[in-house]
């Protein structure tokens, strides 16, 4: 089977279960040799986050500034409540059960020892662009394009986002497990691979749980409010849930969420538009995994979390997930702009960030797609009453 027919999932395990392999036998030399690569390939990708966040937000925010006037804002604002609900669930659970599940000492050792070995060299690429500054000048760009209707700028936005897009297609998702590959094999060298990885197994659990109850609240809401039975309603879904597993991705499980959202006696019109626009800037599920995530690996630091810091995190997040179905690889990547500029993650916590969400990506998006049929509901109940 050629290496392209395997998805990335498989690849990203396989990377893992390599990295931890090989770093039991390979020599200091042969370490640092990928060592050398992940400096090199670290800055390639601080200089690509703010083109991904220019390239990807603005497009993005200027497409939803269009639209059926009340109706988008009412769909907008629910999904965007519901993405940042999402946030802060997680990060309350998160830090009320993480420390329980991770050892700080042994953990921060762990990480520590992992930037024991250095690079031969190193290669400075520096960003165009700060983070910050990519992210409020894609703010007042894709807004300024939305009020004045810019067909030009539009346009011009539309080919960076293609280009930036095919970037990361060709020049970062296939070495992603490579990347991830080095990230290990240093980790198996310093002998802390097995005690990372069996903390990782435990924060996968806690996180498909939430995802399980979110759904299960959001149903409950979407039931009460529009007066039916909610546990019919997410059984309905379930088909939308199962393809988007198979799938991992929101766009391409349109059609059989369409057909659900129909089957739960939600009209024809607010279905139609609805759903294509929660596929794009719903990802409550996304958002979910990305928190616990990155408070998972504050905590295997050794690091002070911070409500306040999370609260500006998780509040930019949800924005940034508008952008994520455009990204190849899932959510993670447009979230790491923020990862970096608000929490301060390094390009080794940022490759253990994309290994943990990726090792999650499907069910993250089924939760994403399955939760787009409870904001139906309820948007239909809405319209319903005007």
């Amino acid at each position: 089977m050629k290496l392209s027919k395997i998805g990335l999932l498989p690849r990203i395990i396989i990377a893992i279960i390599l990295g931890v392999l090989c770093g039991l036998f390979f020599p200091e030399w042969a370490v640092r040799c990928f060592v050398t690569f992940n400096s090199v390939f670290s800055h390639f990708l601080s200089f690509l986050i703010p083109l991904i966040i220019v390239g990807l937000v603005t497009p993005a925010i200027a497409d939803i500034g269009k639209g059926a006037g009340k109706l988008l804002l009412i769909t907008a604002v629910i999904a965007y409540g519901d993405t940042v609900f999402s946030g802060f669930l997680s990060y309350f659970v998160s830090t009320g059960i993480f420390p329980s599940l991770i050892d700080r000492s042994q953990a921060a050792q762990a990480v520590a020892t992992v930037e024991e070995l250095k690079p031969f060299f190193t290669i400075e690429i520096p960003p165009l662009l700060d983070v910050m500054s990519a992210l409020i000048a894609a703010f007042v760009m894709g807004l300024g394009i939305s009020f004045y209707e810019s067909a030009t700028l539009k346009k011009g936005f539309d080919e960076f986002r293609d280009i930036i897009a095919k970037t990361i297609e060709v020049a970062l998702i296939p070495v992603l497990p490579l990347y991830i590959f080095s990230i290990f094999l240093n980790m198996s060298y310093s002998g802390q691979a097995l005690r990372i990885i069996s903390v990782f197994v435990a924060i996968i659990g806690v996180i498909f749980v939430m995802h399980i109850f979110l759904l299960v609240l959001q149903y409950c809401i979407a039931g009460f409010l529009s007066g039916r039975n909610p546990f019919k309603a997410l059984y309905t879904m379930l088909p939308a849930y199962f393809t988007a597993l198979g799938t991992s991705s929101s766009a391409a499980t349109i059609p059989v969420t369409l057909n659900q959202v129909k089957k739960n006696g939600v009209s024809d019109g607010i279905a139609g538009f609805v759903v294509p626009l929660c596929a794009t800037i719903h990802l409550s599920g996304s958002a979910m995994k990305i928190t616990a995530c990155a408070v998972a690996l504050l905590i295997m630091q050794g690091g002070v979390i911070d409500i306040a810091q999370f609260s500006g995190f998780i509040l930019m997040l949800g924005v940034m997930m508008v952008a994520a179905p455009g990204v190849p690889g899932g959510a993670i990547m447009a979230a790491l702009g923020v990862l970096q500029s608000i929490l301060g993650f390094t390009a080794e916590q940022q490759a253990v960030m994309i290994a943990l969400y990726i090792t999650m990506d499907s069910f993250g998006t089924a939760c994403n797609v399955t939760g787009d049929g409870a904001i139906a509901l309820v948007v239909d109940r809405i319209y319903g009453k005007q």
